[in-house]
């Protein structure tokens, strides 16, 4: 038995598709979903407003993008994995509520699969259909094995075909695409991340945005004392990052001035903690500005002399905003791979002279006090040099696709 249902004027011309999205996580989301999903939809129809898009409209627990004629597949795939808060997608054919018309479909469109063995995974989102799911499977599983001479294995098939069914309408795909997963970006609030160019701070960022944080980044610099190279590479990693949140300021702070201060007034020893106090201090000044409710970095646990439980704490303990660490219990293999994945760790091993190279101590302390941090930064005039820092910021912003723009430093 089947039910016909007017159909799309499309739906039987296999040339033309939709996107199913399934958004995973958000669907746990209660009496807030609705907001988590329109905040998806917006970003959704950013992230493809310059491909040929008809709409976005949800259907019953999933997005459907309607896509043009001439949509670019390849392009379309590759920014919706890239999008925070989709847990998987798929390109799917319309076709009528009808076993009948979707089983002769799904013949039609096997033209360019080759199998040995399949299986039909069916959904029946609307239990008013009146066929159930296990009876969706057989029928059309009929159909395609009369066609094909495939053999059904329900284990492990070589081709898996999946079917939704939907009130009015239903539509089949043959893959799922993984999504980034986590939630939709800007849902978490703002965060400012300490960006320094190296493996492991853009993949702290990358993780807060994924988890719906809209990120800014602050860099911090030494040129002219040392090279541009720095710069040059947190260009490139902002741009990468920005694929995943569609638009981000970057804060570029001259921070040679204010090392060499500390040079010539705090011990050796104390000077790397002192340089990450002030980082922490200017960093929290420009995130309050910007309306950032956390300050982000790229500690991990022991790493480095900086990054030990005691200089962590006595790091800390200035600043006033909430400091999340995402990365503070991997191992680098464990970030290497992160990285490699999203795309920023080519230009991260690219050699440069950053800040945390120049005036660095042959031996910083792994164990500084908050007494005697305290007691040499007393010697320097730490409001002067936060003040002097933010006053030389440039700010860049960033879009996807990249256009960037350098204005004056918002007061």
């Amino acid at each position: 038995m089947s039910r016909r249902t007017r159909s799309w004027p499309y739906r039987h011309n296999l040339s033309v598709f939709s996107v199913i999205v399934h958004y995973g996580e958000l669907a746990l989301k209660g009496r807030n979903r609705p907001w988590f999903v329109a905040t998806l939809v917006r970003t959704i129809r950013q992230v493809l407003s310059d491909l040929d898009v008809r709409d976005i409209r949800f259907v019953l627990g999933r997005l459907e993008i309607q896509l043009g004629s001439s949509a670019d597949w390849t392009e379309v795939k590759a920014r919706l994995a890239r999008i925070p808060g989709i847990g998987n997608f798929s390109r799917a054919t319309h076709v009528p509520l009808d076993l009948d018309a979707i089983g002769n479909a799904i013949v039609s469109a096997l033209g360019g699969h080759s199998a040995a063995s399949f299986r039909i995974a069916a959904r029946r989102a609307d239990k008013r259909f009146p066929i159930p799911s296990p009876e969706i499977e057989r029928t059309i599983g009929r159909r395609v094995q009369e066609a094909t001479g495939w053999k059904v294995d329900l284990e492990r098939p070589d081709l898996k075909i999946f079917v939704e069914a939907l009130s009015k309408e239903a539509f089949f795909y043959f893959a799922k695409e993984a999504g980034a997963g986590g939630l939709p970006v800007g849902t978490s609030g703002k965060v400012m991340c300490l960006l320094s160019g190296g493996i492991d701070s853009p993949v702290a960022a990358w993780r807060l945005i994924r988890r719906g944080c809209r990120a800014r980044f602050v860099h911090f610099h030494s040129y002219p004392i040392l090279s541009r190279t720095s710069q040059d590479k947190v260009r490139e990693i902002a741009a990468t990052l920005t694929r995943h949140q569609l638009g981000s300021r970057l804060i570029l702070v001259a921070f040679g001035p204010v090392q060499q201060q500390v040079v010539v007034t705090v011990p050796p020893a104390l000077r790397v903690v002192i340089y990450r106090r002030l980082m922490v201090r200017i960093a929290e000044r420009l995130a309050r500005r910007s309306g950032a409710q956390a300050l982000v970095t790229g500690d991990v646990l022991g790493q480095v002399a900086s990054q030990t439980i005691d200089n962590l704490e006595v790091v800390g303990s200035v600043a006033t905003l909430p400091i999340l660490r995402p990365l503070l219990g991997f191992d680098k293999d464990e970030i290497t791979s992160q990285a490699q994945r999203l795309g920023t760790y080519e230009v991260s091993i690219i050699p440069d002279e950053d800040c945390c190279s120049l005036f660095t101590p042959q031996f910083p302390a792994t164990r500084a006090t908050r007494a005697s941090v305290e007691a040499a930064e007393a010697e320097l005039d730490v409001a002067g040099l936060v003040e002097a820092a933010d006053a030389t910021a440039v700010v860049e912003d960033f879009r996807y696709p990249m256009v960037k723009s350098t204005v004056p430093h918002e007061r």
